[in-house]
């Protein structure tokens, strides 16, 4: 058995993109790398799994193999398919690089992160990695596999840890670290017709904007900053004592926050 490193890696572009090859031959260079990644994109699939659905797995060449599902379908699969796929349970889980950004809320959306979530939800360090279309791949590559390695050397075992990186258009070569911030889209529905006289919908516009807030991954972006955010997996509230005291209040009972 090999004594290096044992990435899993996905992302939801599907197998083929080059920016997943280029950060599969970043990371080779010190560690063995699995890809599972869909069959085809799955942007902003979330963190769907295909429950209702069988799925097909293929392998594409010795090392990369595909599932015809979402991001988090392939690393579910990949995590329990025993020695099927994984030679091993992975000491580090990377997702990307994704073909644009996902920054602030995008996170909930992002396939991306939802490959590195399903793998950090069971105790498995891990990190989502996007950049503008405009950058070179290669060096967002070489620097998403530093980070994932200096992730893997301080993480502590059974610690769930999350991190999503953004490289920004004209990248100045500085990483910060952040907090989540917002991206303001141009929201709509559109109502078209397709050529046999049918309506159809379709989604949100192309316009994207950011309000200043310091220190979060959306100002690192305007400013030319890669920015690496660590996320949440417990998503409960500061508004759990509030309501608890709201409730026994209210209701008269006693609670335990």
């Amino acid at each position: 058995m090999s004594s290096r490193p044992l990435v899993l890696l996905s992302n939801d572009d599907g197998h083929a993109s080059p920016r997943l090859l280029a950060m599969r031959d970043a990371l080779a260079r010190t560690c063995d790398v699995v890809v599972v990644a869909p069959e085809h994109e799955q942007s902003a699939s979330s963190h769907a799994l295909s429950l209702r659905k069988p799925l097909r797995l293929r392998t594409v060449s010795p090392g990369i193999h595909a599932v015809d599902g979402t991001p988090a379908d392939c690393v579910y699969v990949a995590l329990h398919a025993k020695e099927r796929l994984l030679p091993r349970w992975p000491d580090i889980v990377v997702s990307g690089i994704n073909n644009g950004l996902n920054l602030g809320q995008d996170a909930f959306y992002s396939g991306t992160v939802a490959a590195a979530r399903e793998a950090a939800l069971r105790g498995i360090p891990a990190l989502a990695t996007s950049a503008h279309t405009s950058l070179a791949f290669e060096s967002v590559a070489k620097a998403s596999a530093r980070l994932a390695l200096s992730l893997l050397d301080r993480h502590t075992p059974g610690r769930p840890v999350l991190f999503n990186v953004n490289f920004p258009k004209g990248w100045t070569g500085a990483i910060r670290a952040t907090r989540v911030g917002t991206r303001i889209y141009e929201e709509r529905v559109e109502f078209r017709k397709d050529p046999y006289g049918h309506e159809y919908l379709w989604l949100g516009g192309p316009g994207v904007r950011h309000e200043k807030n310091a220190g979060t991954d959306t100002d690192a972006y305007d400013e030319g900053v890669a920015s690496i955010t660590p996320l949440v997996l417990d998503m409960t509230s500061e508004a759990l004592a509030p309501l608890a005291s709201l409730i026994a209040k209210d209701l008269g009972t006693e609670t335990q926050p």
